[in-house]
């Protein structure tokens, strides 16, 4: 693992809203080409970290290295620019425009059409229900369809790094089984991933490393494969078997 290249790198990195202190100095290493589980129970500090990573909020402390390159201070355009994209928590899709449209505007940092147009084929042999649907607005289509759209739009940027915030959340097994498949492709075609999950059990299946944030501090790390036969962990998100 060590001979893989240093993707992402967070060092004591703390965040507060106002009195209350959401990250309490954690530390994460993420290599060039690993699926990263965040897991954690709600308000742990999950979607948090994620936030800081792409710039949209502040930080207090620690800092965030992007291929050794700081960003912790960056603005978000500029952190997205240089090759993190994510997908927010809740879908967020723009609801009144169409699925193309929602993809085009994912595009926002890539000049280059010829690009684009190798984005819009990937995002499309990823997810070809979207391609069915691409003149449909989105306020239209099913929650698993919104969600395919959102990471559809996270990916037309051609990320180094994507970022995605509870991409289960309210979807049938089914579905969820499809998404997971498909950021596993997403990471076998040479895109680092970093996923945040309540449904532990699933992402560790896709992950190579995990890392369970508790109250805002990492309480317990490692390979996606130890911590999913790890009997306390087990025990605490992963339902008692």
């Amino acid at each position: 693992m060590s001979d893989k290249k240093i993707a992402l790198q967070i060092k004591n990195l703390k965040v507060s809203y106002g009195a209350i202190q959401a990250l309490k100095g954690i530390d994460l290493t993420v290599y060039e080409g690993d699926v990263v589980a965040i897991l954690g129970a709600n308000g742990a500090g999950k979607t948090t970290t994620l936030k800081k990573i792409s710039g949209i909020i502040e930080s207090e402390g620690g800092s965030i290295e992007l291929y050794g390159q700081d960003i912790t201070k960056m603005e978000p355009e500029k952190i997205a620019r240089l090759g993190i994209s994510m997908s927010p928590e809740g879908r967020a899709v723009f609801r009144d425009l169409t699925v193309e449209e929602n993809l085009k505007a994912g595009a926002f940092t890539v000049k280059d059409k010829a690009t684009i147009q190798r984005n819009f084929d990937r995002v499309y042999r990823y997810f070809p229900v979207l391609k069915e649907r691409k003149s449909q607005v989105s306020s239209t289509l099913s929650g698993g369809e919104q969600q395919m759209l959102a990471i559809g739009r996270a990916l037309m940027s051609s990320p180094k790094v994507l970022l995605l915030d509870e991409p289960s959340l309210g979807l049938a097994p089914l579905i969820v089984q499809d998404i997971m498949k498909i950021v596993k492709e997403i990471k076998e075609e040479g895109t680092t991933v970093i996923i945040v999950e309540q449904n532990a059990a699933q992402t560790l299946k896709i992950a190579d490393y995990g890392y369970v944030i508790e109250l805002g501090l990492v309480n317990t790390h490692g390979k996606a494969s130890d911590l999913a036969n790890d009997p306390k962990l087990v025990e605490a998100y992963l339902g008692k078997h």
